[in-house]
């Protein structure tokens, strides 16, 4: 099994868990050219060549590249998809969502991602309220589990290599988390 990691707009730092796990994992993170200003056909192409002769492939998203993800899987999913874990969506109808940095993300329909997936959402994302996670949850027909206070659930939120998440994860790929 091989998991892509499709961090969010900037990438994930050194501090961030999706690299903890990135150097934990049989994982390869995705390379858009456009970290900072997010095109999406870009970001969708980086997330072809990443699964480019993978087997079974599961995808560990944080933030903007939870949409990148959802996107690539209506127009260029692979078959060797099993699963999609997804962190910490930003809600792209908040006004907290940056239009103007990236206008590509901004309009994305919400469809089912037509493989088990869970996304996980903090009670105090500045990006994303429980509710709005819950209305994507139930769009991407993912399950959702939502953690008390860890805030966007990125660097910021000082995790380390975010234990829980990775029992979360173990809890998925095992179908103890029903999608």
């Amino acid at each position: 099994m091989t998991f892509v990691i499709i961090p969010g707009l900037d990438g994930s730092d050194e501090q961030h868990w999706q690299s903890a796990w990135e150097a934990s994992l049989p994982a390869v993170r995705i390379r858009p050219s456009s970290w900072s200003a997010p095109d999406l056909a870009d970001w969708s192409d980086a997330i072809t060549r990443a699964v480019d002769g993978a087997g079974d492939i599961v995808f560990i998203t944080h933030s903007l590249g939870c949409h990148a993800l959802a996107h690539w899987m209506t127009t260029s999913r692979a078959s060797s998809v099993v699963g999609a874990f997804l962190v910490a969506p930003p809600d792209p109808l908040a006004p907290t969502f940056p239009v103007d940095r990236i206008p590509s993300f901004a309009a994305l329909p919400a469809v089912a991602l037509g493989v088990p997936a869970v996304l996980i959402a903090s009670t105090d994302d500045p990006y994303c309220s429980v509710d709005a996670a819950a209305r994507l949850a139930d769009a991407w027909q993912a399950s959702l589990i939502t953690l008390d206070h860890l805030g966007h659930i990125n660097s910021d939120s000082d995790l380390g290599p975010w234990t829980t998440g990775r029992q979360l994860l173990t809890a998925f790929l095992a179908g103890r988390i029903a999608d």
